[in-house]
């Protein structure tokens, strides 16, 4: 079965319990990070590999917390069913030990948010939504890659992210000021209501600390209230550098 014909909890499903052979390092990681090929009944899902021992130590997160932090976001973009991040799972027992595994995203690298914003505005509105929510401090224009296999707009890299202090840094300020469309609006209500009692905010309860959850809940309860996007705050590196 190949991947195209795998649902995500399938997917899911193949990278957490799947043997994984390691095909070999990424070039220009700031962290490690490896491709991986898992496979399970006779299926194969290739991924990329975030180790917790090849996390850089930062000074504004807690060391060895980046790859829960990957787990995180993607359990939010799964719970709002917008799909901004491909699968990921934790996996404890990777070949270099605990670590996220997310699925491989087959994209074209010439191809980045400034040269895919004119066709994809709607699209995009939901990333920059979307890295409001969990605090994205690092959206570069190269952390969104069009899916060739599914033809669709996914986001990576999302080690830096959910930290409590407000540290949103990202190249998506096009949509500044505009109110939030009422679809998404209705789906940040939706999860904001399942942050802390519902499944999500049980499974966010073992990747994040209780501050860095409490403040996703603020964050959501924060975006319905004012009902629009963001604007940068005055004063701080609202973008991150290099763009791409």
């Amino acid at each position: 079965m190949s991947p195209l014909e795998l649902n995500s909890e399938q997917i899911a499903e193949i990278l957490s319990v799947g043997e994984l052979d390691v095909v070999g390092r990424l070039r220009y990681s700031s962290n490690g990070a490896f491709l991986v090929r898992a496979h399970a009944d006779g299926a194969e899902v290739g991924a990329v590999y975030k180790p917790r021992r090849g996390e850089r130590p930062l000074w504004d997160f807690p060391d060895g917390t980046l790859f829960r932090r990957e787990v995180a976001a993607y359990e939010v973009s799964h719970a709002l069913g917008w799909g901004v991040v491909p699968v990921t799972v934790f996996r404890p027992d990777g070949p270099l030990g605990p670590g996220a595994l997310q699925r491989f995203v087959d994209h074209d690298p010439e191809e980045h948010y400034f040269t895919l914003l004119e066709d994809h505005e709607d699209r995009f509105r939901q990333f920059a939504l979307f890295d409001v929510l969990v605090n994205n401090a690092d959206r570069k224009g190269g952390h969104c890659l069009h899916d060739q296999a599914n033809d669709l707009i996914l986001g990576i890299d999302h080690g830096l992210t959910f930290h409590a202090a407000w540290k949103l840094r990202t190249v998506i300020w096009d949509f500044a000021g505009e109110p939030v469309p009422p679809a998404l609006a209705d789906d940040v209500c939706r999860v904001s209501a399942e942050a802390f009692d519902g499944p999500l905010g049980h499974r966010l309860a073992d990747l994040l600390s209780p501050s860095e959850l409490a403040a996703f809940g603020v964050r959501s309860t924060d975006v319905i209230r004012e009902g629009q996007f963001p604007e940068p705050d005055p004063g701080y590196h609202s973008v991150p550098w290099p763009l791409v």
